[in-house]
């Protein structure tokens, strides 16, 4: 009953709007630079006024907002993403390969999400599907890009002050200007910081999960000629929060002697050039980045003597990530069309290669583990355009990756692979009136990989690459009125070589069994679904929002570690719905008010075992004055302080007190979300 009353609430409030319409919504993580309603693809765009109705500091702030899209934290941030029910949950496995790429302009942050941070941000577009002829492997369920302010001559200059519960603040400043009629700069700055949800009674502090974020960019775009522009990027990061997450009582109480840690510090650069010629666009684009990385946390989650056997713990994990990029694309002009004039195309080569230094101390491990891991792709890609009449085109896209890996650890181990792998995708759109309708074919894939745990079985060592067919229908356009429109589409994708999360299993010298944590392949997981994006501009005053996924994912046909045969099991992280409904009434050429529901079905936290999210409806508000150079306004999230879930873990009891002689009973444990938050935003425009 529940979900028909959901469905009949969005219908009856959401054939929904933005104030501008669908097809001015500019998407910019395409090849060509389109509109939403152009994509043969499943997308949403996320605008500034949509992130500021949130106060959003941070990509999990704002992801409820597109349907079959969620997250899992395992971190101080929400920062592991899983679209139409395909993503990591956690990094307590070394090394581990995403399923979501997650850019930020022209960087490439895929597994780095840390840097999610939000600022000086024009637009967030999320893309649903695999993405491998646009990113390759990484793109194995779709895309996740922060697009920011660039260089130009309407680039104003903002300023803002936030202030919040839980001692919270954020500073952001951004200016950009010409220098010269062919230079023109952008500059950023921000800084959020927060003693978080979490009092640590064993210390007697309240920021032990706290968030300290500091973030900066610098852009510059010159005009080399008339043809050509040269834009060069620079972005810092420094990450420092805490993670004291977990109780033994599923509370905000932490025992925790030892608080954890989860910092990163990033210093990335980008160099970009774009030559125009008459038969076509050439663009050359290199990045560079520095990825310092720690995550540490309290494994027994209290104080030494809380267990009376003397279990006390800590694991930590000190990454260093460099990477680099190189790209060379040749996009069409009108002039260089093929086949009688009615077909765009395009060619380029990437190269992406990381080298990724691990450290892991661990209380019970004799010595620190220390591995290399250095990941390279190769590819070469290219797609066209065809328009067949006026209201029928065909996009067709293909990428040749190779996909190849040198590992080496203080174990001993070392291993090499080394594999090719093809993606793409084939869209038919037809375009009869105002309405585009478009059917599509694509396929994603993501690399292979090792599990470099030195008790690991030899034939639970590699795990191979995964693949994944899409097969998708859309339709985008006017629903009933002018005022409102409509983004509808309904997929079913295939996944072979599914990558779970399973474990080994040992048999010790004294006969008992010991379970290693491992990825391995499932034969087959099968995603289908249905998700509808609504806007609707119902007075000049009154405009709505709305947004419904439906998400039926499992894998099939899979023997786990124990011997047991799954035949059929819901994937995790894949609630079954997903909802959010936004309104924006203007009450006076002043004063506006705000209100955003997200609501997220019940889903499992892990293959591995059966603990489970329950469903929840959060509401966030804002009430806004603005009046010309000037804004403020009052805000809360989770109005209702509800109580919800971000990671969740089973099978195992962590508490002495479950049992007279010990850990006598499994027990479910949550990392809880954020609570009630609530402040105050003053801004100014230049």
């Amino acid at each position: 009953m529940k979900y028909n009353a959901i469905l009949l609430a969005f219908l009856s409030a959401t054939a929904v709007a933005e104030t501008q319409d669908i097809e001015y919504i500019t998407v910019t993580g395409d090849f060509r630079q389109a509109t939403l309603d152009q994509l043969s693809s499943s997308a949403t765009v996320l605008s500034t006024q949509r992130l500021d109705a949130r106060q959003a500091t941070y990509l999990d702030d704002i992801l409820n907002v597109a349907p079959n899209v969620n997250f899992a934290s395992g971190a101080s941030r929400g920062r592991f993403i899983q679209i139409r029910g395909i993503g990591e949950r956690s990094q307590f496995a070394e090394p581990i390969n995403p399923s979501v790429s997650f850019l930020v302009d022209d960087f490439d942050f895929s597994g780095l999400a840390a840097a999610g941070v939000l600022f000086d941000t024009q637009q967030v577009e999320v893309f649903r599907g695999p993405q491998s002829t646009l990113f390759g492997t990484g793109a194995l369920a779709g895309a996740v890009k922060i697009v920011s302010n660039q260089p130009g001559e309407d680039q104003g200059t903002h300023a803002e002050v936030r202030v919040g519960n839980n001692d919270s603040y954020r500073i952001e400043a951004a200016t950009g200007s010409e220098l010269t009629s062919a230079l023109r700069y952008r500059v950023a700055f921000m800084h959020n910081a927060s003693d978080g949800f979490v009092n640590n009674t064993f210390l007697d502090r309240e920021d032990t999960d706290n968030i300290e974020e500091t973030a900066a960019k610098a852009a510059l775009q010159w005009d080399i000629s008339s043809d050509s522009v040269l834009d060069v990027s620079y972005r810092w990061y420094d990450i420092n929060n805490g993670y004291d997450a977990f109780s033994l009582d599923n509370t905000r109480e932490s025992l925790a002697d030892e608080p954890g840690f989860d910092t990163q510090q990033t210093h990335a650069v980008s160099v970009k050039l774009t030559t125009d010629y008459h038969f076509g666009q050439l663009t050359s684009l290199l990045t560079h980045a520095s990825h310092n990385i720690a995550y540490g946390y309290d494994e027994d989650w209290t104080y030494t003597g809380f267990h009376p056997f003397g279990y006390t713990s800590f694991d930590a994990y000190f990454r260093e990530v460099d990477t680099q990029t190189a790209e060379l694309r040749f996009t069409s002009a009108e002039s260089a069309r093929l086949f009688n004039n009615s077909t765009d195309w395009l060619i380029g080569v990437h190269y992406k290669g990381v080298e990724e230094a691990l450290v892991r101390e661990y209380t019970y491990a004799a010595n620190d583990f220390v591995s290399k891991y250095l990941p390279t792709t190769k590819a070469l890609y290219g797609q066209t355009d065809t328009q067949f009449t006026d209201s029928l085109a065909l996009t067709f896209g293909l990428r040749f990756e190779n996909y190849g890996f040198d590992y080496a650890d203080n174990q001993g181990l070392q291993r090499e692979y080394d594999t090719s792998m093809i993606g793409g995708k084939a869209a038919l759109q037809y375009t009869p009136d105002e309405h585009t309708w478009y059917a599509s074919i694509s396929r994603g894939f993501k690399g292979a990989g090792i599990n470099p745990a030195q008790r690991v079985s030899e034939d639970k060592r590699f795990f191979d690459e995964e693949y994944n067919w899409n097969y998708e229908l859309g339709v985008k356009g006017p629903l009933f009125v002018p005022q409102a429109t409509l983004r509808a589409a309904i997929f079913y994708m295939q996944r072979d070589n599914t990558q779970v999360n399973d474990f080994d299993v040992i048999t010790r010298q004294d006969g008992t069994p010991d379970f290693i944590d491992v990825i391995d392949n499932a034969d087959l997981g099968t995603n289908r679904g249905a998700e509808i994006e609504a806007n609707w501009q119902v007075t000049d005053s009154w405009q709505l929002q709305g947004s419904i996924g439906y998400l039926d994912a499992k894998f099939e046909e899979y023997t786990n570690a124990r011997g047991d045969f799954i035949d059929e099991q819901q994937q995790a992280q894949a609630p079954r719905w997903t909802a959010n409904l936004y309104s924006r009434v203007l009450i006076s050429d002043s004063w506006s008010w705000q209100a955003d529901v997200d609501f997220k079905d019940r889903y499992r936290f892990s293959d591995g075992h059966d603990v489970m999210s329950p469903s929840a409806t959060l509401v966030n508000t804002q009430l806004k004055w603005e009046q010309r150079n000037w804004y403020a306004s009052v805000w809360a999230n989770n109005v209702f302080d509800k109580t919800y879930y971000v990671r969740g873990f089973g099978g195992f009891s962590n508490d002495p007190r479950d049992g007279e002689f010990g850990y006598a009973t499994p027990e479910p444990y949550y990392q809880l979300g954020a609570g009630r938050q609530y402040g105050v935003t003053v801004g100014y425009q230049f």
